[in-house]
């Protein structure tokens, strides 16, 4: 028994004695543990540490490709198209047509149109076409063609004398038609001219006109044998047939406004 005993008490002072050893040696072994550790974690080269991934951010120099090329773009304003030159519509033969049948001295009358009415009485003109009927055979008939000059305007309402333009003095264009130097000639037409029958045009239009002589919009394949009577005492029987020809008078025509404005005093076609 007394060896049991010892035995047992052996056995528990040992076990005390290493729970004891147990206990002092944990420090130690948590030193020893962190130790290591730290060593090792500074053994560990920088650039193998793992890098924290960061958060993106705008370049605030770095623009859209679109923006860069073609500079900034707004929702508002769509990028404007490339500028193409502009080219003016090439001029045809049926735009200068139209620019010519548009002037109210071009002869107005074709073969097959109906006849227009045809008057003879002065009375039945508007005041101001008589008044200006008169003065314009007044100043014919005194044989100066300086008469005329108060007559025919000036600026704007300057009275046509040719188709095309003109430079100079107006009178003396009317002279250089003449076959006399100091246009006496001219002066003769304007009186057969104003003393023949005429015609009232485009009435209640912007272009409304009273024209002689009535040949201007009458068509010669319609004259009777008293028109051309009437005729030929402006136009020779020569004139005549060229005219036929065109198809339309084309001699020496006169025009007045409804206001009294001497519009024109051409002739050509």
């Amino acid at each position: 028994m007394p060896e049991k005993h010892f035995s047992a008490s052996a056995v528990a002072r040992a076990c005390l004695l290493a729970v004891a050893g147990c206990i002092f040696s944990l420090p130690a072994l948590s030193a020893s543990i962190e130790g290591s550790v730290q060593l090792a974690l500074s053994e560990i080269k920088k650039e193998e540490l793992p890098k924290t991934a960061e958060p993106a951010k705008p370049d605030a120099e770095t623009k859209p490709a679109d923006e860069t090329q073609n500079g900034p773009s707004s929702p508002d304003k769509p990028d404007a198209a490339p500028e193409q030159p502009v080219q003016a519509p090439a001029a045809t033969e049926d735009s200068s047509a139209g620019e010519q049948s548009s002037n109210p001295a071009m002869p107005n009358a074709k073969e097959g149109s109906p006849a227009p009415q045809v008057e003879y009485d002065v009375t039945k003109l508007p005041f101001p076409v008589q008044k200006m009927r008169e003065l314009i055979l007044t100043a014919a008939k005194s044989g100066s063609i300086e008469a005329l000059r108060p007559l025919i305007g000036s600026g704007d309402d300057i009275t046509m004398l040719s188709l095309t333009d003109i430079e100079g003095d107006p009178l003396a264009y009317l002279k250089s038609l003449a076959g006399d130097p100091d246009g006496q000639e001219i002066l003769a037409i304007l009186v057969d001219v104003l003393e023949s029958g005429y015609v009232h045009i485009d009435a209640g239009t912007a272009d409304e006109l009273y024209v002689w002589p009535y040949f201007f919009a009458y068509p010669l394949d319609k004259l009777d044998a008293k028109q051309k009577v009437e005729l030929f005492q402006i136009v020779t029987a020569g004139d005549y047939d060229e005219m036929k020809q065109f198809g339309t008078y084309v001699f020496y025509r006169l025009g007045i406004t409804p206001k009294g404005r001497w519009r024109f005093f051409v002739t050509g076609d």
